[in-house]
């Protein structure tokens, strides 16, 4: 089970960092008010309150740690029956 859930994790951070190389913003919402409070961690400036734009490491880090963590997931042993 454990080594399901990694390998999940990994893929889903794979893609992640995948989509984030692809795209320049993602505009999730129009209807939100402009005075509307931000993430501070994904937080860009000058970048409209309903807009995501992701910071220039996220890509790298998120295919990086993605693949690290898929490498894991195939050392850890498997458990059926011995």
């Amino acid at each position: 089970m454990w080594r399901s859930l990694f390998l999940a994790a990994g893929i889903t951070c794979c893609i992640l960092g995948t989509e984030c190389f692809l795209m320049e913003k993602a505009v999730l919402r129009t209807d939100l008010p402009a005075a509307q409070t931000r993430n501070a961690l994904f937080a860009t400036p000058g970048a409209a309150a309903n807009e995501f734009v992701p910071p220039e490491w996220a890509p790298w880090t998120l295919l990086s740690v993605g693949a690290v963590v898929i490498i894991y997931s195939y050392s850890i042993p498997r458990r059926n029956g011995g």
